[in-house]
Order: C-alpha cells, then structure tokens, then sequence
C-alpha cells in the first residue's frame, strides 16, 4: 500500500510514517515510480509503534524493540532495557493514580459545596457553574 493509505489505515500522518522511516522504525519498497509501498503488516507494525512512543520509549528503544517482536530473539541487555522501562511505566501508573484520586476528592468536595440542597451529580459528571 501507498504512504497515504497506510496513513489513513493507521490513523497517523503521512510526515509520521516519513519520521518512523527516518528512524528505521518503520521499512518501504519504492515502486518504479519512487513511490513508498508498505506491507500489509504495516497498520499493525504503526500501531505498535504508537504505543510504544504513547508509553514514553525513545525510538532507540524502540529500534531495538522491534527486531524482538518480529523473531522472538532478545539480549540481555535488551531485557534489562525493557525491565527498567516497564518499571518506569508502573511507576507513572502509580502517580497517575494518585492524581487521580486527588482530583476526585477536590470533585467530590466542589460538587457538596456547590449542589446546595440538591443531589450532587456522579463523579465524573462534568459541572456547570
């Protein structure tokens, strides 16, 4: 498929798939004509990709990654890499979370004070002054 379509299949920018190319995330043939052609895996190959960058891993994590997922085979150095990102990963769950929570008591105390004499609207429940 053309660098359009796949942009269209994978919900990303053509300039995106230019950038993933540029970071030899991403490969292409090139038709007669010069144009970039994609294998069908490619949508799946972007969208792994995306959630790897939506998770925080560098694309040098993610060159390194991505040889691993295809064949199965990782280094030890690769798993420790990825140890250290997933614990990474748990611990902005965690503050997250936390954040969360916070919000939720200034929600919950917000709504009291504000729905005088009236049943407060669920948490969660966006709020017109």
């Amino acid at each position: 498929m053309r660098i359009g379509e796949l942009a269209a299949k994978a919900g990303v920018s053509v300039r995106a798939l230019r950038y993933y190319e540029e970071q030899r995330l991403l490969a292409s043939e090139r038709s007669a004509s010069g144009q970039r052609l994609y294998a069908d895996g490619a949508v799946d190959r972007v969208g792994l990709i995306q959630q790897l960058y939506a998770a925080g891993l560098p694309s040098r994590t993610i060159v390194e990654l991505l040889p691993c997922v295809e064949t199965g085979e990782v280094t030890t150095e690769l798993l420790h890499r990825l140890a250290a990102e997933r614990s990474r990963i748990d611990a902005q769950i965690r503050s997250l979370t936390s954040t969360r929570g916070r919000l939720d008591d200034i929600l919950t105390t917000t709504a009291t004070s504000w729905c005088t004499g009236e049943p407060c609207p669920p948490a969660g429940t966006t709020l017109a002054p």
